[in-house]
This record gives C-alpha cells, structure tokens and sequence, in this order.
C-alpha cells in the first residue's frame, strides 16, 4: 500500500475510535440521566486507592463497579450500569456496611481503566505503602558501591541495562541520597528523559540522566502510593510523605510533587534525624557566644528568637537547645508545622490548619498544658507573637524563629507584625541570627603556603576589630586552608556543613530602643557598640581557624568589610 493510503488508513482509523469513544460517553450520559445519577470521565477525576480494600477486585468486575474514593464512611464509586442485579446486589452491601454512598455513571471503557488501578491495591502493596524497609544486610550491600554520586549513577546504569524493578531503582536513590548526606532528591523531567540531582550541603548535583520516561511513570507512582497521594493525578500540585525504615533508625521522607512542561516534577526531603542530634557544643559556637547562650539557656523564662532564611540550621539549633534543657523536672512542648524530626521525652503537636488548630490557637491551648519550656515553629502573625511574649513574661522559656536577615531585623519584625513594643523589650533574652556555610574536606584541604600580603593586612586589622569578648589568643597562629577535591567529598573539596552566628542579648538599654521603636541600623549600630560579633565576623573566625574559606562566607554574608 502506498505511503499516502497508509497515512490515510491511519488518520480514518483513529477518527473511527475517536467516534466510537464519544459515542461510548454520550450512552454512560444517557445511562446516568435515566437513573438520576451523575456521569463522570475518570480520566480527569482523583482515585485514592486505599479505597480498592473495600471491594474485591472480582467482585468489582461482577458487579461492574469500582470504588474511587474513601473518606470515613463516605465512599464513591463508579458502575456501568445500576440496574444490573449485580450491581445493586452490590450496593446494598456497601449500604448494609453503613457506607454513606456516592454513585457516579461511567463508560466500559472508563470502568476498565479504573479496575487498573487493582494493581495498586494497597493489600496487595502492603509492604511499601508509606514505609520503605531496608534491613541490614541490604544497607551494607547498597552502601558498599554508592558512597559516591559516580557510584550511584553506575548503580543506576547497571539497573537500567538489566530492567531493573522500580522498587529496586528507588533503593538505590535513596540509599545513594543517604549514603551522600543528601538533604534532597531532585527528579526532573525534560523533553527526552529525566535527570537526577542530589542537593548536598546546600548545592545540587548531577548525578543521572538517563531515566526513561516508562520508567520514570512507575517510579512516580510508587513513591505517590508511599506517600497516600492521587497516582491519576497530574495537573495539581501534591504533598504527602513516608519512612524509610533502616535497622537503627527511621528517616522522614517529605514529597512534593508539581506538574511541569515535560511531566511532573519530584522533590523528596530527607529529614533525618542524626542530622539535628547535636548538642550545644557540637553546633559550632565560639567559646564566648557558647557562655552567652548557656547563661540564657539557665533562666526559668524570657523568649529566644532564632532568626535565618529557610534552611539556615534554625531548627537544629533550637533542638540542641531543647535537648540541652530536657529534663524529668520540667515539661517541654512544641507546636510545629510539620514536624520534622521527633525527639524523646519531648511532647511535640502539628499545626493543622484545617481543623483551626495554627500557631495562634496551639499555642493559646498548649500554656493550658502548663508547661516550663515552649517551641513555637515560627511567629507568623500578630497574635502568634503577642501570645509568645506574653508566656516569656508569665514564668515559660520560649523558643521560636523569624524570617529576618540580621539578628537586629528581629525587633522591627516584630514591631511590624503589630506586638505591642512595651512587651517585647521585657519578654526577650536573646536574638540568634545563623546562616550555614560549607566545610573543607578533612581529607583533602590544603593549607596556603604563601597568602598575599594584601590578605594578611586584612586579617591583622579585623582583629584588632573584633569585641573585647572574643579571645583573639585563639587566633595567634593563622592558617589558610584551600578546598582540593576527593573520592570523600564526591571531589568538591567540602564535607558538611557549619553555622556562622550573631546573637544579640537583650538588656536594659536595647529595651528602650525598643520601646522608642528604633529602626534596624539604629539596634544594630547599639549592638555593635555592646560587643556583638556579626555572622561575616564568625565566618572569618572560622577561615583563619582552617573551617571554611573566604568565598563561602562571602558567598552567604556578601562582600566582606575587613
């Protein structure tokens, strides 16, 4: 046959399905108006699997029903026809069961498509539906060739080659992702495949490129079904989460998924909790801020704020400080949103929207619990703010963070939000503000032999500026290091990463500025002049201290003021 007849065979067929299709659709319409019922097209409707338990998929097909959803005891479900014997034999069951239903009219074709979904069954998936378990023997194998990102990629490959499952490829993404340190997985989907990128302390990598998309179809359905999210979903934004389950320790997964030009894009956020397991003195304080925040942390009440961007260590840091203040004698409760790492002895509640439960009104009910100590995940708005300066002033130690640049951008914040400036100056004790910054590889960083002249001008006069409180004999003998790159930090020359601080106590006199209500140069300018040592000036400390180097602190503070 001739190329334009076969070209025209083809045009003619699929307008004859096409034909076939809608006249499919127009009958369920016909089906559900003569019954008084709803029609639906299952192709743009939600289906929640967990649903499938209720009805066995044989007794689905006889009854040419499906269920799509389940919430308590409100379930819908689609049928073909409801006049059929077994479908109101049906019915009546669900109904004896004291199901509250909702029957939807649907095409064979759109039936079919929904009985699919069988495969999904969550009685048939039950050992990964919101939790992957690794056992030990496994970790050790996975953990032996994906110590690094190049490992992981081979992994990948090997898997590929040989049509790998999309349980083991999910695996080897996230035990590669933890074996790396990895905060995140990125999964991307471009015109031609999908690409892989780790973020490890702070920066993404390249890791892989070679997904296939029907690959990449089934590994974004099984982690949607780990997560309790729509798997026929694809044009709305989802969140959801599961564990992964290793022999000493379970670690979060939070997902995000968000529809993008080439398909849906993944994030997975790996909370694990060794990652915030410190205590003070392992999060990196100078010897001087350490004392300042011991001291604060001894008082029975009074508000910290610990003040930073989204992923600049806040909440690590004020877990040590809880950690630091548990105790049999006292009772500590936090309201989060979510939680993200769950801590022993510590009683932790969720912000939930939803059901009226936020900050404002956790809090409000949680100093009913009578407690010592108070971690509220963030001061968002007036009445969270007012409510915590007013628990800091009745006898509770209160912990929380703001989104402001500098430790002194806390005051005006929360001017800002509307809390009365008499309350504030009494109410806080101290203000943290931190940002993270990238160590050198133990392994392989190197010291400058010879550091320029100009450089070493720079150093003596920053400190002869530093606070009288900072011990500059800790700093007699300068050295810098440079990153090299390595098998043991994937050949970046960093391996994890340290806070830089600044922390700003509140006295007498930065009460009246408050309650003059002094703008951000002004309190910064007055805490200067008390002492305080900002974050630039840590960073710097940590450099010639052979921790970090000049152009990461440079690259999170901005252009250094020697």
């Amino acid at each position: 046959m001739p190329t334009k007849d076969k070209d025209f065979a083809k045009i003619l067929q699929g307008k004859l399905v096409q034909a076939r299709r809608e006249a499919e659709e127009r009958d369920a319409q016909r089906r559900a108006v003569k019954n008084d019922l709803e029609y639906i097209d299952l192709s743009t409707a939600p289906i929640n699997v967990e649903a499938y338990d209720l009805i066995p998929e044989d007794s689905a097909k006889k009854a040419k029903a499906a269920p799509i959803e389940i919430k308590e005891q409100r379930l819908a479900i689609v049928v073909y026809d409801p006049e059929l014997s077994e479908t109101k034999e049906l019915i009546n069951d669900l109904k004896a069961k004291d199901y509250q239903l909702k029957i939807f009219v649907v095409s064979l074709s759109n039936l079919e498509y929904a009985w699919s979904f069988y495969k999904f069954s969550t009685k048939k998936t039950e050992e990964i539906t919101g939790r992957v378990k690794i056992d030990e023997k496994r970790l050790a194998e996975l953990k032996s060739g994906l110590t690094t990102l190049d490992g992981v990629k081979s992994a990948l490959d090997v898997l590929g080659q040989a049509g790998g499952q999309t349980a083991q490829i999910l695996e080897i993404l996230l035990a590669g992702a933890m074996a790396n340190r990895a905060s995140d997985i990125h999964l991307e989907p471009t015109k031609q495949t999908v690409n892989l990128r780790l973020r490890i302390d702070g920066i993404l990598h390249e890791v892989f490129g070679n997904f296939k998309p029907g690959v990449y179809l089934y590994l974004l359905s099984r982690v949607k079904l780990l997560s309790g999210l729509k798997i026929n979903i694809h044009d709305e934004p989802q969140d959801g989460r599961f564990t992964i389950k290793f022999p000493n320790k379970e670690v979060e997964v939070r997902v995000a998924i968000a529809p993008s030009e080439f398909g849906e894009v993944v994030v997975m956020r790996l909370l694990d909790p060794e990652t915030i397991s410190l205590d003070l003195p392992e999060l990196g304080l100078r010897k001087d801020d350490l004392e300042i925040i011991e001291k604060e942390l001894k008082r029975p009440n009074g508000m910290i704020l610990n003040t930073g961007p989204t992923g600049s260590g806040k909440t690590t840091t004020l877990y040590a400080f809880l950690k630091h203040k548990k105790s049999p004698e006292i009772k500590i409760i936090t309201i989060e949103d979510p939680i993200e790492y769950h801590l022993e002895g510590i009683e932790q509640t969720q912000v939930d929207e939803e059901a009226g439960y936020t900050f404002a009104n956790g809090l409000r009910s949680l100093m009913r619990q009578d407690p010592d100590v108070i971690l509220v995940g963030e001061i968002r708005d007036k009445e969270t703010g007012e409510i915590g300066v007013q628990a800091a002033l009745t006898g509770h130690l209160v912990f929380s963070t703001l989104h402001t640049n500098t430790a002194a951008g806390a005051i005006p914040r929360l001017l800002d939000l509307g809390v009365k400036a008499s309350s504030i100056g009494p109410a806080l004790n101290l203000i943290i503000a931190q940002r993270l910054v990238r160590r050198l590889c133990l392994e392989c960083k190197k010291e400058k032999t010879n550091p320029s002249n100009d450089l070493k001008i720079k150093i003596k006069n920053f400190l002869t500026k530093l606070p009288k409180r900072v011990n500059k004999n800790n700093f007699k003998e300068i050295k810098i290091f440079e990153p090299v790159g390595c098998p043991k930090c994937n050949n970046t020359g960093y391996k994890g990463r340290i806070a830089i601080y600044e922390l700003l106590s509140v006295g007498p006199e930065t009460e009246e500025l408050i309650t003059s209500q002094a703008g951000e140069p002004k309190i910064q300018k007055f805490a200067l002049e008390q002492g305080m040592a900002t974050m630039q000036q840590d960073g710097i400390l940590k450099v010639i201290s052979g921790i970090t180097t000049l152009e990461e602190v440079e690259g999170i503070t901005g252009p250094l003021e020697w």
